[in-house]
Formats: structure tokens, sequence, C-alpha cells
């Protein structure tokens, strides 16, 4: 058959990344492949899907004969027509760009030629193309390390992005980048991570830990200490990660649970489904270590009550003395409050919809409740029931072996259990197996008659279970054994073979209960001989007629000439029983089968198998005797003929408790690798004290002197708030103050109210004045990464900067991060904008690893937030920096009087008058909140005031000195207005922002 040119042209080029032929690079005969041009996909040519109408307008008309086809052309130049939208200066087209890769790699293309023009756009300031971009990169890092390594700086700024979805994605790909040379920068980044303000970057944090391990175990007591911070963390977001990494990187170490426990059952019904999953058997876990257990003197008594068969009356009395006495030692038992608070708050999860952690929660029922409360989780896993196959093949695995200890909380749901033409055979099968471990002398008779519909089923694996289920109920039940075996005596009339050898297998197994009743059916089984081919069947009916041939004498005899006829074409399996009922029968009845046995010995001693010829040999010396054998012979019927004990069917899923429910060791009955054993209970109850969390201290105290003694830093809460691009997430602690009654129109510092006092009410001399109480911010001057350990933070101190007035004092603290001594730190070339003025700090000649140095440097804005910008030198590098200070911190507070304010402020009306209004926050409704709100956004004094409702506070500029009058004016409700008077506009106009921000939030 010919095939078109085209194709035969396609068939000599290579598939390119994205399965478009492409030339050989190296001039090559190139391997055949398939076209995906001429292929279909659901009906389509998949080339088409990544074309426009306007481009398949011209590829209409083409003729399929001619080499340069348009359509060929295309498929080769698609990349490049990629590339080159990559480079464009238009954010559209990128972001085309971006999508069709991204579309490529879903539909399992490669894309990975791109790589290079995709990590030049990580830098691109669009956010939509960046957010591709990062995704590209999570997928291809690992594979084009090298280029990764290339941008690895990018990926460093990106860590410090606005945006929270960049930050987590800069880490996310920076972990994807498996090389052991990048593992200091990952091992920095996810610390800084970890202390991000967002939870998600908190979270990639976490999920980038057991990156980091597998790349480097050796970082593993740097990474628990993250793991224990992020442990701490409040947030559902964060929870869930953060244990998986904990049972990844350090499971042994519960000690780092116990603080955070009662934390993590509260979280529980929030975090997110597979969260609570790792959470759940976590605390499993946990709870088999920490809690006693609560069927302890239940399982006490059961062993009490099950009593040796054979033993004397003296033994039993001195057994009941001392049962007496364990009993007497036992205390009753009391459940842990935190033991019952993991089962409260775990039991709502048994209405997820998720099927794994309905199942993580059955687990941990069946592991640590009370006996009497496991019964709550039947109606959730039979719910199960309802869903996808694979789904209900784990959560029968599970039922099978819950059923064999607790049958009890089944048995309402029986009919649930009941199998479906359409089930797959596994699910069949493994109902059987509940269903056979459900059964009882009540339901029974149910069970067996949806067993004899099932036996007519088309699927012959699941009809010869399902005689293996009858087999085990009637062992299991006495009262049905003979019903249950005249059943499957007629299944030996079944046309099916299949069918007869298991009912003859089963049948075997039973007649061993009571032989001697059951003759007529040994004759049966014996006829059967001639027609069943299934070697266990046929080795299963030997052994019977040669187990009991004493109650067949007759038949026996005549079933081994048969098969001395057929033994060498029989199965192993079968030859090893011919030879046993030879033997046997020798023993019995040595005039009739004498001979036979000897021809079927010969025979043996022959044949291709070791393990046959061996065991002819053994049974020629044990039954036949001769000069050279020993005494064994005298006992040969002993041996062949000794009573043997019934077999016992039991259930495959008996031993498999002693692995967690629902893991996959569990599901294998296999030990998989990461499994980890689930804890023995202990015998004494450990100190229940370890999980209990001090309270800070402030909160305690109400004394002066306790308050004095311990400072608390700021609370920040965990919410999905961002940070500002610099603005770090600590802040310097203020000095402790006195509580500021609600009511009190009072000044928040002592000192303001003590230098307002005047006699006088004289001219306006305004007084500067120590700052007003207020949380310092902290802002950040130079990231560890980017100083390449050397980390710098920077806030404004509030206080005049000593040698000039007109400057502003900032202290600059640096830490030093690197394991080298830092030499000659200092300010070099500063280059301020016009007017401003750079005072700066004397140089700091040795900085040890580890140490931190705090300085003051003055600069003179010129009552401008521009930024102030210089270098920091060491003694090997120079970092460019730049300080911006917020409007706020360009004043300085001023005392005055009322009067004063109240002149003052006649003489700054119209043009340098702003008025707002604006709602105040939930938080800010009391006067201590307001002032210490308003204090915070500016470096203002109060100002006293007769009125209630209204707030007065005094400024200056520091560097011109103009006044700035701020008044907050308390309306109905959480309305208030705003006004500021001062002769500058500008800084007027930032002021009103920041100040309805701080109010408003």
């Amino acid at each position: 058959m010919s095939l078109p040119p085209v194709q035969k042209l396609l068939r000599q080029l290579p598939v390119g990344p994205t399965g478009w032929p492409k030339p050989p690079e190296d001039g090559g005969v190139a391997e055949e492949v398939t076209s995906p041009v001429l292929a279909t996909e659901a009906g389509q040519p998949t080339c088409y899907s990544a074309l426009r109408a306007d481009e398949l307008r011209p590829l209409a008309g083409t003729k399929p004969a001619c080499p340069q086809d348009p359509l060929v052309m295309v498929a080769l130049e698609e990349h490049d027509d990629l590339k080159e939208m990559l480079d464009s200066n238009k954010d559209s087209l990128k972001l085309e760009a971006m999508k069709r890769i991204v579309a490529m790699i879903a539909r399992g293309k490669n894309a990975s030629d791109l790589f290079p023009a995709v990590v030049k756009n990580v830098a691109c300031k669009n956010i939509e193309v960046k957010k591709l971009v990062y995704v590209y990169l999570v997928r291809y890092a690992e594979e084009q390390q090298d280029l990764a390594l290339l941008s690895i700086s990018t990926f460093q700024r990106g860590l410090k992005d606005p945006n929270q979805l960049i930050r987590a994605s800069a880490l996310r790909v920076l972990s994807s980048i498996r090389v052991p040379i990048i593992v200091p920068i990952m091992m920095l980044a996810i610390k800084e991570a970890a202390s991000d303000m967002s939870p998600y970057v908190r979270k990639t944090a976490a999920h980038a830990i057991p990156k980091l391990y597998s790349l480097d175990s050796d970082q593993k007591d740097q990474l628990i200490e993250v793991i224990e911070k992020l442990l701490a963390d409040k947030t559902t977001l964060v929870a869930g990660s953060v244990v998986m990494a904990f049972e990844e990187v350090c499971p042994e170490r519960i000690d780092l649970i116990h603080k955070n426990y009662r934390k993590l059952c509260n979280l529980l019904i929030d975090v997110e489904e597979w969260g609570q999953v790792v959470i759940i058997n976590m605390l499993t876990r946990y709870a088999r270590t920490q809690f006693l257990s609560p069927n302890q003197n239940e399982s006490l008594l059961e062993e009490n009550t099950e009593k040796a068969f054979y033993g004397s009356e003296e033994e039993d009395g001195k057994d009941a003395k001392a049962e007496a006495a364990m009993l007497a030692k036992c205390k009753p038992y009391v459940m842990d409050p935190d033991h019952r608070l993991l089962l409260r708050n775990t039991k709502p999860l048994l209405q997820s919809r998720n099927a794994a952690v309905v199942m993580a929660v059955a687990q941990l029922y069946f592991h640590l409740a009370p006996k009497a409360e496991v019964g709550v989780i039947a109606k959730a896993l039979v719910r199960l029931l309802r869903s996808h196959s694979e789904v209900q093949y784990v959560v029968l695995q599970n039922v099978a072996t819950m059923s064999i200890k607790r049958r009890g909380m089944f048995e309402p749901y029986l009919k649930s259990f009941y199998i479906r033409s359409t089930d797959p055979t596994q699910i069949k099968i493994l109902k059987l197996e509940v269903l056979t471990n459900l059964a009882n002398e009540t339901n029974i008779s149910t069970i067996l008659r949806e067993f004899q519909t099932y036996i007519r089923s088309m699927d012959k694996d699941f009809v010869a279970a399902t005689i293996q289920a009858i087999g085990r109920c009637a062992t299991n039940i006495g009262k049905v054994r003979d019903t249950c075996l005249n059943g499957l005596v007629q299944l030996l009339s079944n046309r099916d073979e299949l069918v007869v050898a298991e009912s003859v297998v089963v049948i075997k197994k039973l007649l061993q209960m009571q032989p001697a009743q059951h003759s007529e059916i040994i004759k049966h089984m014996a006829k059967l001989t001639d027609n069943i081919q299934v070697p266990m069947a046929r080795a299963s009916i030997l052994w019977l007629i040669g187990e009991y041939c004493e109650h067949v004498p007759k038949i026996a005899p005549d079933v081994l000439r048969k098969m001395a006829k057929s033994f060498t074409n029989e199965e192993d399996i079968v030859k090893l029983q011919v030879i046993n009922l030879a033997a046997k029968l020798y023993l019995t009845n040595s005039k009739q089968s004498k001979l036979l046995t000897q021809y079927v010995l010969n025979l043996a001693k022959y044949d291709q198998n070791y393990d046959i010829r061996d065991r002819a040999r053994f049974i020629r010396q044990l039954i036949v005797p001769t000069e050279k054998s020993g005494a064994l012979n005298k006992y040969a019927k002993k041996l062949f003929l000794a009573q043997k004990p019934a077999p016992i069917l039991e259930s495959s899923f008996k031993d498999r408790d002693h692995f967690q429910l629902g893991s996959l060791s569990h599901l294998l009955n296999a030990k998989a690798v990461g499994y980890q054993e689930l804890p023995d209970w202990p015998d004494e109850a450990p100190d229940p004290s370890v999980r209990n969390v001090e309270v800070p201290e402030w909160t305690k105290c109400t004394s002066r002197e306790k308050r004095k003694e311990k400072v608390e830093k700021p609370f920040y809460s965990d919410s999905e708030g961002e940070s500002g691009p610099t603005e770090s997430a600590d802040s310097v602690t203020p000095p402790p103050v006195q509580p500021i009654p609600s009511s009190s129109i009072i000044s928040t510092s002592l000192v303001t109210d003590l230098e307002g006092l005047t006699l006088t009410d004289s001219s306006l001399t305004p007084t500067l004045l120590s700052p007003a109480f207020s949380a310092v911010k902290t802002y950040e001057l130079l990231h560890r990464m980017a100083g390449e350990g050397l980390a710098v933070e920077y806030c404004f101190s509030r206080r005049p900067f000593p040698g000039d007035p007109h400057m502003v004092a900032v202290q600059i603290q640096i830490s030093n991060n690197t394991d080298t001594e830092v030499k000659n730190l200092r300010v070099n070339e500063p280059k301020p904008l016009s007017g401003m003025r750079i005072q700066e700090f004397p140089e700091i000649e040795h900085l040890a690893p580890g140490d931190t140095a705090s300085v003051v440097m003055g600069i003179d804005f010129c009552d401008s937030t521009q930024a102030a910008n210089f270098q920091l030198c060491t003694h090997t590098r120079q970092f460019y920096v730049s300080i911006q200070p917020p409007v706020g911190e360009l004043m300085a507070p001023v005392f005055m009087s009322e009067n004063e304010f109240k002149k003052e402020q006649g003489k700054l009306m119209g043009m340098s008058e702003i008025t707002e209004k604006l709602m105040l926050s939930e938080k800010c409704q009391s006067d201590h909140t307001i002032v210490q709100q308003l204090t915070s956004a500016a470096n203002v004094g109060r100002v006293p005031c007769g009125a209630s409702n209204e707030y007065r506070f005094a400024a200056k500029t520091v560097t011109s000195g103009s006044l700035v009058l701020i008044t907050l004016e308390r309306r109905e409700g959480s309305t208030a207005q705003l006004t500021i008077n001062s002769e500058k506009m500008v800084i007027g106009t930032m002021l009103v922002k920041d100040i309805i921000q701080a109010l408003a939030q």
C-alpha cells in the first residue's frame, strides 16, 4: 500500500516538542514517526487547535502532494511564532503565547525547548504573564536545571514581590530546581517564607520542606526548626501542609505536637480535605502513644473468660484467685479530656463529601474509640458504597477487616452488601467476604438464598468465591452444615467443570469434620474422576478416597486401577495423591492393591519431577519391608492413617488488623515503603500536662511591677492581609505604659501631660516632646538574600537627632547572618536629591557572625517623602539602598493649650484646610484605640480638649517648622470628620490618606 507524498515526507521528520515535525539537526535520517497533523484526536486534527481562523484560510486550497505544503510549514514554524510572541514588547502577545504553551503542556505535549524564551519573561511586569511563566517553570525547572540556575537571581527577587501568588510561585520554582549547590539559598528562602504575612506563602514554604529534605537530609535540624515554627501557625490553610512536612521529615518528634495538639483538633473541621486526612492519620498515631486504651478493661474480662480446655480443679482455683486479684487492681477507666476532644471534633467529618476523609475518621474511631462508640462509622462507610468502584474497593477492604472483630455494627446494613450484576468481580468477591463475616444463625437462611442466586452467575471467578463462602458458612454455623453440604453435592452435577471442581475442594474440607456420616457422598465423588479434569479437584477426590478408604473398601482399589492407567499423563499434584492412595491401600487392603502399588511406584521412580521420584523412594522404603529398611515400617500405618484435624476455613482478612486501616500496607497485606507502624497502647498514661499551653504572663498580671518584668511583642493576626513591599512583619516593641480608661481624655504620654502644665496664657512657644506611645514599625533596607547574608532593617525612632534638629533620626539595625566576619561597614557616596542632607553613621569596623549592631543616622528629607539613596559598603561589597519616609515621620510633636490651638487654627483656614469624612472601624470605637491608631500613623502630640467627642493633635515639620494641626470629631454611629490645617498642602493631603487608612482598617 503506497502512502501519499505528504505522509511520506512527515514520516521522515522527527517530532518536535509540541508534536510538530521539525528538520533533524544533525542532518541524519530521523526515526520514523507518525504525524500528528494527519492523525485525529476526538475527530479533530490536533494541529488545528493551535491555529487561529485567519491562519487556516490559506490552507483550505493546498494540495497534499506538494512538498512545500503550507500546513507542514506552519507545523515547522509554530515554535518560532511562539518565540517571537514571547520576545515581543506587547503584554497581550506574551499572554497569548503563554496560554498556548500551558495548553500544550496540559495536553501532554513537550514544550521544554521553549524554556529560554519563557524564562526571560519571569521579570515581566504583567502579573498574568508572570503567573503563567511560573506555572511553566515549575513544570520544567527540574529538567532544565542549568538554564534555571541562570535565572535564580530573578526567582530571588520574586520572593519579595508584593503579590503573594508571585512570592509563592517563585518559592515553588526555586524548590523545583533539584541542584545541591542551591541548598543554602533554598533554606534561606524557606525560612523567609515561613515568616511571610500571607498564609498562602507559608503553606508553600511547608510544601517546599520535604523537597529540600529529599535533596539534602543534612538540613534536617534546620528544617525541624521551621516545622516547629509553622506548627504554631493558627491558620487552617497552613495546618495540613505543615503536618505533611512533619510526617515526611521528623515523624518521630512527637514532642513537637504536644503544644499544638488541641489547636490542631479545633482547626480540623475547617482545614482543607486532604489536610484533614494527613492530620487525622498523624493524630491517630499520636493518640496511641499518649492515651490509655478505652477498651483495656473489656479486653481483660474477655481474656479471663477464656479458660483452658484441660486443667485440674486446683489449677482452676489458683487461676480464679489470680483473676480476682487482677480485677481488683484494675482501676475504672476514665477517658482523657484530650482523647475525648479528638473523637468529638472528628465525628462531624463522617459527613464529608471526600471519601478519604470519611475513611480516615473511620480508621481513627476503629483504633481509638470505645467499642460502644465505634458503631457510628458504619453508616458513613455504607454511604461510600454508592461511590465509584475504586472507592468501593478500598472501603470494602476495610469493612471486611472491621466486620471480623466488630460484626454487630454492620449487621443492620446487611442488604447494602448484596451483590449487583453490574459490580466488577473484585467488588463482588469483597462483598461476599463481608456477607460471610456477617453470617450468623439469625440471618444465615437469607444469606444462603442470596448465594444460590450468585451460583448461577456467568462470572466463574465469582461463582468459585461463592462456593468457598458457602463452605465457610457451613464451617462456622453447625446447624446449616448438612444443608450446605447437600447443596454443594447438587452442584457436582453442574455442567460447568470449574463449578464442580471448586465444589469438590470445599466438600473435601467439610467431609473431614464428619466422614463416617457421609460415605455416600465419598462414593459419589469417586465416580467423578472420569469426568473432572481440574487437577486440584482430582487431587482432592483422591485424598478423600485414600483418607477414608475404610468407608469405601470396594471402590478405592478400582479408582487406583483407573489412575494407574493415566498416571503418566496426570499433573504433579495428582500424581502425588495417586502415590499416597496406593500406599494407604497397600497398608489396609494389600491383597487387592499390592501389584497396583508396585506398578505405580515403578512409574513414579522414573518420573521427570524429582519431588515425585523422591516421594516414591521414600514410600517404598516405608511400606515395603526389606532387610535394609529400618524400624519405621512398623509404624507406617500410624504415619499414613493417623487422624488428621479438620481444616479451619478462615477469612483472608483475619490478620490484617495489625496494619493501620486505610493504609496502602493494609490494602496490599504487606508492609509498604514508608509505612509507620501503629504504636501499641501505653501501660500507663503519659503526663497530660505536656499539652497545656502557657498563657502569656502579661495576660495574668494585674500589678504594675509584673507588667514591667515582661514586655510582649505586638500581636499580628494570621489573616490573608498583605504587607507592603518593604514593610516587615516585625516591629520594635514600645515601652510598657499604664492602661488608660476608655473614657479618659488625658494624653497617652505622661511626659506630655507634665510638660503641658502651664501657669500663664503666654504667647505660642512650641515645645518639642518625646513621641507618644505607639508601635514603631520596622522596614527592610537590605534583604538577607540580596545582601548575601547581611540583613539591614530601619525604623524612625521619633527622637531628635543629636547635632541637627532639622534631621529625622533613622535607627538602623544590621545583622550578620553569614559564617564570616563583616568588616568596614559604612555609608559611601550618598546621592540625595537637591536640598537633602545625609549624616552618615560611624563606621563599624568588625561585625562577627551572628552579631547585630544598631546605629543612628540623620536625614534631612526637606519635608518631602522622596527617597534618600546611598550605598551601604563592606570591605568586599557595595549595596545600593534607599530610605523612603512615611509622611507621618516628617514631623515632631508639639504641645500647646486649647486656646493656642484654636488661635493657630484660625490662621490656617481656606486653602490650608483639608476636611474629609470617614467611617471608623469596629476596633476604633474607644478613645484609647483612636489615639493609639492616629499617633502610630503620624508623630504628633495630643492637645487637651473640653469636648468629649473631639480629639486634637499638633506637630511641626522637622525641616521648616511648619505647623500641622489635626482635629477629629466623632459623629453619630461610626462616622467621623477629619480636619487638617497646614500651610504645607502636599503634606496635609498625604497625611489625610494615612490617617483615614489607620482609623478605617
